[in-house]
C-alpha cells in the first residue's frame, strides 16, 4: 500500500480513537474532580488519578508583570524569585535577628538610592558612603541566610520539576511530590505565602538582571520583541517585555516587593490544583488547615490602561550584525472574546507542524524561511492581544520576500474558503492536543487551575474545544478578513549589517 494511501487511514484511526477517548475523558472527570473555595477566598481543585503514588500540584496567582508598578517593572518577577527564600522559619540561623538586619538594609538603600537618584547636587563622595554602608548592612544580614533550604527540604522528600513562571498575566508555581508527603507541600507552600521574607533581595535583583542581559541585550531576537512590543502598545503595559527595563532593576526595593506581594498576593487571586494519587478527603482538610490561614484581603480593581485602537501601521528596523528576523503582529480582543476559537483555529491552520500553511509555503516550497509561524495571544492572552507571525529567512534570502509571501497567506485567509479537509484536521488536532495535555499529571493540574481562574469554571478546558468544533469556514473569513488588515499590523524587522571592516569593501 502506498504511503498516500495509507495516511488518510491513518488519521481517521486516530480521529476514532481521539473523539472515543475524549468522550470517556470527559465523563469522567466530572466525578473525578472536586472544586473547594476556602473562607479566605482561595480556590482548591483536586484530581483523583491513581495510576502511580505521586501527585503534581499547580498554583496559579493572578498576577504577572502587567501588574508592575510604573516605574518598577520586573517586581512581580521578583517576587517569584523571593517565594524560593524560604520563610520566618526555613532559610534563617536567627530570624528575631536577620529582621532586624533587613531593615537595616532598607533603612541603608533609601538613603543611597535617595542620593543616587538626585538630578542636581549630588555627591559622589556621599554617594559612595552610602553605597558602601548598604553593601555592609546587607553583609550582615546574610549571615543569617541558610542558602537554598526551602528547596532542599522538598528535594530530599521527592520534589521533582520544581519551578515558577512569571507570566504577562499571571505567575506559576508547581513541582510533583510523593503522595506520602502531601502534608508537608500544603505546609511548605502555604508558608511561602503567609511568611514570605525577602532575604538576599539585591542579590538576587543583580541575578534578574543577568537574565535580562542574557535574554534581551545580548539577544538579538529579544531586543526585536522588546521593540516590537513597544511599537505594538502604546498604553497597556503588554508594551514592557515583563522582565524590566535596566534603570528599573536598579531601583526597586525588598520593600516595594513586599508591597506587591500584599496587594496581589491575597487568597482570592489563588487557584491551587492537585492531580495524582490523593483524595478530596485528603487534600481538603489539609488546605483548609495551612492555606485557610492565609489572610483573606479585598481583591484590587483593575487599574490597566485599555489599549486604544490602531489605525496606522506601525514599524520598527533594527540593524545590526544577525542573522535577519521578522515579526509582524495585529491587534485581536481578549480570550473572552465570542470569536475566541477561531483564533484557534487560524494558528493551528497556520502554523501547526509541516502540513500547517506557512511551513509549505514559506519553507517547503519557496525555500526562503528556515521557520515561519502564526499564533495567538502574544505576550498574554487576558487583555486584548496580538495575532502575531514570525519567520527567519534563509541564507539570502530577505525580509521583505518573507513579507510578500507571508501577506499572500494571510489574505487567502480573508479571500477564500478553507477546505472542508483543512478544517476537519484542524479541529481533530486541537481535540488531540488536549487528550495530549490531560495525559499527565503536570499538563492537567495546568489545565485544571488556569481555566478555573479564567473562567471560573475547570470544564472551560472542555468547552473550548466544544467551540472549536462549532467555528465554520466562514467565521475564518470573517475573523481574518475584520483584523488582517494593514493600519492594524505592526511590523518588525532585523536587517544584517555587514561588520565594520567590510564597509564600503574595506578589508
Amino acid at each position: 500500500m502506498s504511503t498516500f494511501v495509507r495516511r488518510p487511514l491513518l488519521l481517521a484511526a486516530i480521529l476514532f480513537a481521539a473523539s472515543s477517548a475524549f468522550t470517556q475523558d470527559l465523563a469522567q472527570f466530572e466525578k473525578r474532580v472536586t472544586v473547594k473555595t476556602l473562607p479566605n477566598g482561595l480556590t482548591i481543585i483536586v484530581c483523583e488519578r491513581h495510576e502511580a503514588p505521586v501527585f503534581s500540584f499547580y498554583t496559579h496567582v493572578d498576577a504577572g508583570s502587567v501588574q508592575d508598578p510604573k516605574g518598577k517593572g520586573g517586581l512581580a518577577h521578583m517576587f517569584e524569585h523571593m517565594a524560593f527564600k524560604g520563610t520566618d522559619r526555613i532559610g534563617t540561623t536567627n530570624y528575631a535577628a536577620e529582621k532586624i538586619a533587613l531593615a537595616k538594609v532598607e533603612t541603608a538603600f533609601a538613603a543611597y538610592d535617595a542620593e543616587r537618584l538626585k538630578i542636581v547636587g549630588q555627591d559622589k563622595a556621599k554617594l559612595a558612603q552610602l553605597k558602601k554602608a548598604w553593601e555592609d548592612a546587607r553583609a550582615a544580614a546574610d549571615k543569617y541566610v541558610v542558602e537554598n533550604q526551602f528547596s532542599e527540604i522538598l528535594e530530599r522528600n521527592g520534589a521533582e520539576d520544581m519551578n515558577a513562571e512569571t507570566k504577562s498575566d499571571e505567575t506559576i508555581y508547581f513541582y510533583s511530590m510523593p503522595s506520602n508527603r502531601l502534608e508537608l507541600w500544603a505546609y511548605m507552600d502555604s508558608e511561602r505565602f503567609l511568611h514570605p521574607v525577602m532575604r538576599e533581595f539585591y542579590k538576587e535583583r543583580d541575578v534578574v538582571y543577568e537574565e535580562r542581559r542574557l535574554r534581551v541585550d545580548s539577544s538579538p531576537v529579544g531586543r526585536l520583541i522588546e521593540q516590537f512590543l513597544a511599537a505594538a502598545f502604546v498604553a497597556h503595559p503588554y508594551h514592557n517585555e515583563g522582565i524590566g527595563w535596566p534603570w528599573e532593576l536598579e531601583s526597586f526595593s525588598a520593600t516595594d516587593a513586599a508591597s506587591f506581594f500584599e496587594k496581589y498576593y491575597i487568597p482570592s487571586n489563588m487557584v491551587v490544583a492537585v492531580v495524582g494519587d490523593v483524595t478530596p478527603q485528603q487534600v481538603i482538610p489539609l488546605a483548609e488547615k495551612y492555606f485557610g490561614r492565609l489572610p483573606a484581603r479585598p481583591r484590587s480593581l483593575s487599574d490597566i490602561t485599555a489599549e486604544p485602537p490602531q489605525d496606522a501601521e506601525r514599524h520598527v528596523t533594527i540593524r545590526e550584525q544577525s542573522q535577519p528576523f521578522y515579526i509582524e503582529g495585529y491587534h485581536r480582543p481578549s480570550y473572552l472574546d465570542a470569536d475566541d476559537a477561531v483564533y484557534d483555529v487560524i494558528t493551528d491552520l497556520l502554523s501547526t507542524g509541516r502540513t500547517s500553511r506557512l511551513y509549505r509555503a514559506l519553507v517547503r516550497d519557496k525555500k526562503i524561511a528556515a521557520v515561519a509561524q502564526g499564533f495567538s495571544g502574544f505576550p498574554g492572552d487576558k487583555y486584548p492581544n496580538l495575532f502575531a507571525f514570525l519567520a527567519i529567512p534563509s541564507r539570502g534570502h530577505t525580509a521583505l520576500e518573507i513579507q510578500s509571501a507571508m501577506h499572500e497567506e494571510i489574505d487567502r485567509l480573508s479571500n477564500q474558503d478553507i477546505s472542508d479537509e483543512e478544517l476537519k484536521m484542524v479541529k481533530t488536532r486541537i481535540r488531540a492536543d488536549l487528550i495530549r495535555s490531560l495525559a499527565d499529571n503536570e499538563g492537567l493540574a495546568e489545565d485544571l487551575a488556569t481555566n478555573q481562574a479564567r473562567y471560573g469554571d475547570w470544564r472551560e478546558l472542555f468547552r473550548g474545544v466544544d467551540r472549536v468544533d462549532k467555528v465554520t469556514k466562514a467565521d475564518i473569513r470573517r475573523v481574518a478578513a475584520r483584523i488582517f488588515v494593514p493600519q492594524n499590523r505592526t511590523v518588525a524587522v532585523t536587517e544584517t549589517e555587514a561588520p565594520p571592516a567590510a564597509k564600503g569593501g574595506q578589508q
